[in-house]
């Protein structure tokens, strides 16, 4: 077997052309798929750390518009897509009327001890309170844990709301 002739020499260099171009092209589809995999991982990351982020800041009264009180006079779950962020709490709202309200006011519409029962923080417990029982009293929104929350509040509303507000510093405590 001597030396290759033409053709075969032509053929040989064809087809090694055409193997490091199938190799420089498989190179090439693979930077371009991890690329790809690498900027969709980037931005599935990036989406799910602004959720995540706003999912941190707790919602305020179980969801509940603390305006609807007010305004419609009982408890209307407010809608995820009708949020304020407001006093490190997210608010959410049945109406955007609603939080528009809020907004101008919050320190008006809010309940007077966040999430927590008015009657046991003056008796200087933490109890979560229910959106379900609640109490208007001299414009501010009360909540409560249970059925009998408000009613107990009243008896002695002057002293029960001072008492309240005494045990705040427990608030800071949790």
């Amino acid at each position: 077997m001597g030396a290759p002739t033409g053709t075969k020499l032509a053929y040989r260099r064809v087809a090694a052309i055409d193997k490091s171009q199938k190799e420089f092209a498989m190179r090439n589809l693979f930077r371009r798929r991890a690329v790809r995999l690498v900027m969709l991982v980037a931005a599935f990351a990036f989406t799910n750390s602004i959720s995540t982020a706003a999912e941190s800041v707790p919602v305020a009264i179980k969801g509940y518009d603390p305006v609807a009180y007010f305004t419609i006079g009982r408890p209307v779950r407010g809608l995820p897509k009708i949020e304020y962020q407001w006093d490190e709490h997210r608010y959410r709202f049945s109406r955007p009327e609603h939080r528009e309200l809020f907004k101008a006011d919050p320190v008006h519409y809010a309940p007077q001890f966040a999430n927590l029962c008015a009657i046991s923080l003056s008796r200087g417990a933490i109890v979560e309170a229910n959106p379900e029982y609640w109490l208007i009293s001299e414009d501010k929104l009360y909540i409560f844990g249970g059925p009998a929350g408000p009613k107990h509040f009243q008896q002695d509303l002057a002293r029960n709301i001072a008492k309240a507000n005494e045990n705040r510093k427990l608030i800071l405590k949790r």
